[in-house]
């Protein structure tokens, strides 16, 4: 595969030095792939903590995915472009300041987190965990663009989950607020609904600190809730699939949807359904990571951009993966069940998303062929699926003793 040539949004030739933090993930992996294919230097970092997550929990992706020097390995032999990479942790400041170091990049995409809600909300000591590796690891992340990359723009992966479901229409990040007749332009509220959101939401504070005090450059991403598997580099070869997960940890709302559907398994909804968030397909959000690394926040800002494509309740898709099915031919059943989650269910939203479409984006819709598409994916590896975990085992809500 020949490298492609730049987007229109970044000027014919400037190649950059691109690091890519949570390099072997759902999302890490393809981004990696497609900054390789357009010619840029790429190394990714990554400390395998979602594959050690699954170990311990006995759960594992859909798809086979192999680990980083073999994924890397494959990339090269099959188009000839080199991805560096460091197996390391980035709550290890030793670690961090040598990538740094050596790479000087001159953007940083960092996903290096642990994603999960449900995750966080098992106990204490997965909630200290959440916390300390996602707040710890993005502070290292800081300070080594301080003082190892001043110029390098970070783009940061958070979440729409940040804002929680207010009674107000969601800005991007900031809102005008007036009061006693004075005026003042500062950051959205913030109501997380787990210890991982709740993370997220420090580390928007700790970029926000940084830019305003030590001059750096840095895009939020509050991204919504992503689906589908394919992305144009994965298709390439089985050896680079990304990980594709469904369990009741680390699935998400469609993904498992369509997963339950190929399986003859009843839809979970999660109570009344009326939870509504944004979503957007895999590929989009490689193309909203391309945009914000073409168009960097000059030195000293902090800006966010919502990053989804459509509002959907979580009802709403359910109806639309039984009416996919439907249309080939599968019997695909809703069923409710108890929420283990503490979260309206019923609520207002509506938010605003107009950044990314401003810089260049063109938004792959969800409809039934896509879902077909990844009904069809799923076929192909169902003899993968460990049935014991697609159920919820933890609530949020402690259950206190007599």
């Amino acid at each position: 595969m020949t490298p492609k040539t730049p987007e229109p949004n970044l000027p014919e030739g400037s190649f950059m030095r691109i690091l890519i933090l949570g390099g072997d993930g759902y999302l890490g992996w393809p981004t990696a792939m497609r900054f390789s294919a357009r010619g840029h230097e790429v190394h990714v970092v990554d400390n395998e903590l979602r594959r050690r997550a699954h170990e311990q929990a006995g759960t594992d992706s859909l798809t086979p995915t192999r680990r980083l020097p073999e994924r890397v390995a494959a990339w090269r032999e099959l188009t000839g472009n080199e991805i560096g990479v460091t197996l390391g942790d980035l709550t290890d400041w030793d670690v961090v300041e040598a990538v740094f170091d050596s790479f000087g990049p001159d953007a940083v995409v960092h996903y290096g987190e642990m994603p999960s809600a449900p995750y966080s909300m098992k106990d204490r000591e997965h909630a200290v965990f959440t916390q300390s590796n996602n707040v710890v690891g993005t502070l290292h992340v800081l300070y080594a663009i301080r003082d190892l990359a001043p110029d390098a723009h970070l783009v940061k992966l958070g979440t729409m989950g940040e804002y929680g479901t207010p009674n107000i229409d969601i800005e991007e990040g900031f809102i005008e607020v007036r009061h006693n007749g004075r005026s003042d332009y500062l950051p959205f509220p913030k109501l997380p609904g787990s210890i991982y959101h709740l993370s997220k939401v420090h580390d928007s504070h700790n970029l926000h600190f940084a830019c305003r005090v030590w001059g750096l450059r840095a895009t939020d991403l509050h991204q919504g809730v992503v689906y589908g598997i394919r992305t144009e580099e994965t298709a390439l070869d089985d050896r680079l699939l990304t990980r594709f997960d469904y369990d009741d940890v680390f699935g998400t709302a469609l993904n498992r949807f369509c997963l339950q559907a190929v399986i003859g398994h009843p839809l979970t909804v999660y109570g009344a359904g009326g939870q509504t968030r944004g979503y957007l397909n895999i590929e989009d959000t490689l193309r909203c990571v391309e945009l914000a690394v073409a168009n960097p926040a000059q030195a000293g800002e902090y800006r966010v951009f919502n990053q989804f494509t459509q509002l959907y309740s979580v009802l709403q898709l359910a109806e639309l993966v039984q009416k996919a099915g439907a249309e080939i031919g599968m019997d695909v059943t809703v069923h409710p069940i108890d929420n283990p989650r503490v979260e309206a269910e019923q609520h207002y939203y509506n938010a605003a998303h107009t950044k990314l479409l401003d810089l260049g984006l063109r938004p792959h819709l969800l409809d039934e062929t896509l879902i077909e598409s990844m009904f069809s994916t799923i076929e192909r590896f169902k003899d993968r699926v460990i049935v014991d975990h697609i159920l919820p085992k933890d609530r949020w809500r402690p259950i206190r003793p007599r």
